[in-house]
């Protein structure tokens, strides 16, 4: 896919993966419309992204600028999501690739997080995914090429215990995705969907915690997060927007990722216990 003077729409745009997956989009030339509830954030992804194209290290850059927009949206807002097409338009000539990369997580067992947080986390990683996709592809299907990308997670493909909130909505974009792509097929939408493994981002900083957790218990799960996400966003964004181009219908990002699901398909229900072996070694 030739992503030169296309439009992407990216959402959770302000940091993360969301900032890297821009940055790789404009190295190439393609227009964005950048949505997230951090207005600050957005506007340094925004400067960031429009010095990635015009840097004279990049010999793919021409010296024309961007057309870059920036959206204060927050994805489990209905009306925010329904009257953001039209603030594109009016910003953009079209849509052609939409990436639902907008995220929370929330750490503890089924039992300690509350069915409040557990909707919360669902408005976000699911429910906007599908209200996003919904408003937006209309859009895509005027595009001669267009693509549809969603961020799962590894928690997409694998279950560790204290993940079910996060992985339950990850699992769901996950199948929302596949299915998706089947209804697609044969129109001029591609739906790609991603597996991030640990990628070295904020979300287990800014993850919400149950109530009644002790301070050291949250001090320690943030901890053994941190450990794992090691991997540079920028990496991980090359990652996906060469999934992009290549078409590609799952992209895994990281050896983690790869190594795991790997570990899932061999052995569907077991895998838990002999990662759980592996753990202290890795």
């Amino acid at each position: 896919m030739n992503l030169e003077n296309r439009t992407a729409v990216i959402t959770g745009a302000a940091s993360g993966i969301g900032r890297a997956i821009a940055v790789s989009l404009a190295r190439r030339g393609c227009h964005l419309a950048l949505a997230d509830v951090n207005d600050p954030g957005l506007s340094e992804t925004a400067r960031v992204a429009q010095s990635a194209r015009t840097d004279p290290t990049n010999r793919t850059a021409s010296r024309s600028g961007l057309r870059i927009s920036q959206h204060h949206i927050d994805v489990a807002d209905r009306r925010d999501v329904a009257a953001f097409p039209q603030a594109v338009t009016a910003a953009h000539p079209g849509v052609d690739i939409l990436v639902n990369n907008a995220g929370v997580a929330i750490g503890g067992t089924f039992e300690v997080v509350s069915e409040e947080d557990f909707e919360w986390l669902f408005e976000i990683n699911f429910w906007g995914v599908v209200r996003m996709t919904r408003a937006f592809l209309p859009l895509l299907r005027k595009s001669d090429d267009a693509r549809l990308v969603n961020l799962s997670s590894i928690y997409g493909l694998i279950s560790p215990p204290a993940e079910t909130a996060y992985s339950a909505s990850k699992f769901a974009v996950r199948g929302f995705s596949n299915s998706l792509r089947h209804e697609l097929a044969g129109s001029k939408i591609g739906v790609t969907v991603v597996h991030p493994g640990g990628v070295a981002t904020s979300i287990a900083d800014n993850a919400r915690v149950p109530k009644d957790m002790p301070p050291e218990e949250i001090a320690r799960r943030r901890a053994l997060a941190k450990k794992a996400l090691r991997m540079p966003p920028a990496a991980a964004g090359e990652i996906i927007v060469k999934g992009v181009e290549r078409r590609s219908p799952r992209v895994l990002v990281g050896n983690d990722a790869k190594f795991l699901a790997l570990l899932e398909r061999l052995a569907p229900i077991s895998y838990w216990k002999i990662f759980s072996v592996l753990i202290p070694r890795s």
